[in-house]
């Protein structure tokens, strides 16, 4: 429960009591509202409200219900997190100003470094009146503009694809609302996502048309459920540490698990077509795009004299609307892709399904990288501490490439574009000799995989703060996931390639937490798990030495138990993180494809 106390009874006809109540607010009348704080409960968020106010509903939901931040105020009206009541006290015993007193104690509080969230109400009205005329004005503001048509707009993201913005939210924004009045939360609308997508994988894994057929409707849905989640989250401001968790893993599992569907599928259809290699490399492929994304961005975001006449460009090309939508489409955002996903699946085969897909997320991963690489070479930029910190443990190096950057990483002289460089030469010096001259499975392998594990702790005892540095987890992330598709399409073993599916995904969910924890602001898991499955250049030696000890099914059995263990120190790793009291609530509000 949480506890409002208005300084004072409100004016006759005042709907002010009715709507904090409407919020979840136990409403207290209190002149002396230092002492009608003490008696307020240490646990239960507090807000302070002005007596006199008038405005919407959505204006004091905005700022009085946000979880996400430890205050939040707006013209006449303050709410404090049980962590901030101490501040809360402190700016109350020093302060006399009954007249304006939310807005005295907000500035007092930020004057104590408590950072006060202030919502941009736009159109809607929050307003302290002060006589009689002022408050008919701001009552007749009130009035003209509709709250529940803004909350509505508001509940869609403002930037995202063209697909989602023109032909699922004009309808899945009404189905939020349905949700929220039915008490629906976001997370079990996240979770109806991933059932509805595990079931579209489960269609699709049938090999029969009419499969495929349901298997891309019910994809279509569950697209539409996983836009519905996040409006419903801004709809009823329901944000939590565990639907920061959904949300950040469940779009990846769900479309890496109909890959395998359609890969079952076409193994089970009158073809029989064994499509399992172009399944795996269209999860490598979207992983590494989403690593490209992830890397330039925490490599830049809070970079300085951060200024480039490519990004200039590409502001005025977004200038103007159909270069907009353009530029959006041809980087395939989820929504276009998964609905390119679905409609081939419903019309074609697994195989040309992989195949367009492939074709057309290559080109969108050029495309972008081409931009972010021009960007950064012609970027008058200097990069901070933290961004190469984030690089570093993007990286996801383990102890034999911290022993090499650590001993002959310290002689090698740090030039602006030595990271890369190395990290390209070890991923050539890993996958040149299995993937070109075939000498996947044997020892001479292995010695590749030492060479590429000394390389890639060269390239990490760089300072990570060069023009091109963010390329260099991407490229790590190529080169593990690569050797693994490499060596188990040449090994022929039966079930090689599937449990190098699995393989991959439990190493790409590990990679994904680590992102998603540095947007955060947490900081990386913790190193003990790091080192405990080896870190990117240890997997690289397991598989590679695996690949070397056992053929035929012993191979195959080896990725499996590699896939089963690194899935379990993970999974249950990051369940702990995600569901702990101190796990932030991140949502991600920017409208970025993904």
């Amino acid at each position: 429960m949480s506890t409002a106390i208005l300084t004072g009874p409100p004016p006759a006809g005042s709907s002010l009591e009715e709507d904090l109540r409407s919020l979840g607010f136990d409403v207290r009348v209190a002149a002396d509202v230092a002492g009608a704080l003490a008696a307020v409960p240490a646990t239960e968020r507090v807000a302070v409200v002005d007596h006199r106010f008038v405005g919407h509903v959505h204006a004091l939901r905005l700022a009085l219900t946000d979880p996400r931040f430890p205050a939040g105020a707006t013209e006449g009206a303050l709410t404090v997190q049980p962590d901030t009541r101490a501040s809360l006290t402190r700016a109350l015993a020093a302060t006399d100003d009954g007249a304006s007193l939310p807005g005295t104690l907000a500035a007092r509080l930020e004057a104590d470094g408590v950072a006060v969230h202030r919502p941009d109400l736009g159109v809607l009205v929050a307003a302290v009146p002060d006589g009689g005329e002022l408050r008919a004005k701001a009552l007749a503001e009130t009035e003209a503009v509709d709250d529940e048509a803004v909350r509505l707009r508001s509940a869609v993201k403002s930037r995202d694809g063209f697909f989602t913005t023109f032909c699922i939210s004009p309808y899945s924004r009404y189905l939020a609302r349905w949700c929220a009045r039915r008490g629906l939360t976001p997370n079990q609308v996240t979770t109806a996502s991933l059932l509805t997508a595990l079931i579209a994988a489960g269609c699709a894994a049938t090999g029969t048309r009419g499969g495929f057929v349901a298997a891309g409707a019910l994809l279509l849905f569950s697209f539409v459920l996983d836009c519905t989640d996040g409006q419903l989250a801004r709809y009823s401001l329901q944000y939590s540490t565990l639907g920061a968790w959904l949300d950040a893993t469940f779009d990846r599992a769900k479309e890496y698990a109909f890959y395998a569907g359609l890969a079952l599928g076409a193994s089970r259809g009158g073809g029989h077509d064994d499509v399992w290699a172009l399944a795996l490399g269209a999860m490598i492929l979207m992983t590494c795009r989403h690593v490209v994304d992830f890397a330039f961005n925490e490599a830049n975001h809070d970079a300085t004299a951060n200024t480039s006449p490519t990004a200039a460009l590409s502001g005025r090309l977004d200038s103007v609307g159909w270069t907009v939508w353009v530029r959006r489409m041809i980087v395939l955002p989820i929504g276009e892709r998964w609905a390119l996903i679905a409609v081939l699946t419903a019309l074609t085969t697994p195989r040309t399904v992989f195949y367009v897909l492939l074709i057309g997320c290559a080109f969108a991963a050029c495309y972008t990288t081409a931009g972010r690489v021009l960007r950064s070479l012609t970027r008058k930029a200097r990069r901070t501490d933290r961004a190469a910190q984030a690089l570093a443990d993007l990286a996801d190096s383990g102890p034999v490439a911290e022993a090499a950057a650590g001993s002959l990483g310290r002689t090698v002289p740090g030039r602006a574009y030595s990271a890369p460089f190395w990290a390209a030469l070890a991923a050539a010096s890993l996958l040149i000799g299995p993937l070109v001259t075939g000498n996947g499975g044997t020892w001479r392998a292995v010695l590749q995989a030492v060479v590429y594990a000394v390389f890639a702790g060269v390239a990490v005892a760089q300072p990570l703060k060069g023009p091109l540095d963010w390329l260099v987890p991407p490229v790590f992330r190529g080169a593990e996931y690569g050797i693994i598709l490499g060596l188990a399409a040449q090994s022929g073993a039966p079930g090689a390639l599937p449990a190098a599916f699995g393989l991959v995904a439990a190493v790409a969910y590990h990679h994904y937490d680590t992102v998603y924890r540095i947007r955060g602001g947490t900081g990386a898991p913790p190193h003990r798990l790091v080192r405990a499955i080896g870190g990117h250049e240890g997997r690289v030696l397991a598989v590679t030495i695996a690949a070397a000890l056992w053929h035929g099914r012993g191979f195959t059995i080896a990725l499996t138990v590699l896939a089963a263990a690194i899935a379990l120190v993970v999974l249950s790793e990051s369940i702990r993180f995600w569901v702990s009291s101190g796990a932030p609530a991140v949502h991600d509000e920017t409208g970025e494809p993904a």
